[in-house]
């Protein structure tokens, strides 16, 4: 469930043993707390911080911050240049997210990861030497690795912008950058 808004947003994830996940999203720096003055092991006041941030959002969604058993914990999103590259460096190459760091809103991270590991198996497996096989592997990873976290940070300016809910139902609908006739 997404619920965005005014640079907001609320996503919550069901999880194993009923257990409902719940993000609360916020474009801020990543010491908001600490410029409110907030001790994140402080339930209440993070509660209380929280409230304020969402005024005039539905008492339901509301739920998903006030009715926690676990507290919170702050965790900013980071992203690393698009494209990342490096330098080739022989019999040493990066995978996962080491290869392309990106935030988990496309979702794509874990696919990506098992990916890079199969198409590195794969290479070692064709070229006799392991310095071709990096480069081969390196020659496929970092156009996709480039086009996913492109996609990826453009899925989080876009659900946490003033307008993030048209933003990602148009993503998601195909109509992203499309005018209706």
């Amino acid at each position: 469930m997404m619920a965005l808004a005014d640079n907001l947003g609320l996503i919550a994830q069901r999880t194993s043993g009923g257990h409902i996940r719940v993000y609360v999203g916020m474009r801020t720096d990543e010491d908001w707390h600490r410029r409110a003055g907030l001790d994140p092991a402080d339930r209440t006041a993070v509660r209380d911080a929280l409230l304020d941030r969402f005024t005039g959002w539905s008492p339901d969604l509301l739920g998903f911050i006030t009715d926690t058993d676990t507290g919170y914990v702050n965790r900013p999103l980071y992203a690393l240049p698009v494209p990342h590259a490096w330098p080739h460096t022989p019999g040493l190459t990066l995978l996962g997210d080491a290869a392309h760091l990106m935030s988990p809103f496309s979702g794509m991270g874990a696919n990506l990861a098992m990916l890079d590991g199969a198409d590195l198996a794969r290479a070692l497996v064709e070229h006799p030497d392991v310095d071709q096989a990096v480069m081969a592997y390196e020659k496929v990873l970092l156009p996709r690795s480039a086009a996913a976290a492109e996609g990826a940070a453009e899925g989080i300016a876009s659900a946490f912008a003033p307008d993030g809910a048209a933003q990602v139902l148009a993503h998601m609908t195909g109509r992203h950058g499309h005018r209706e006739r």
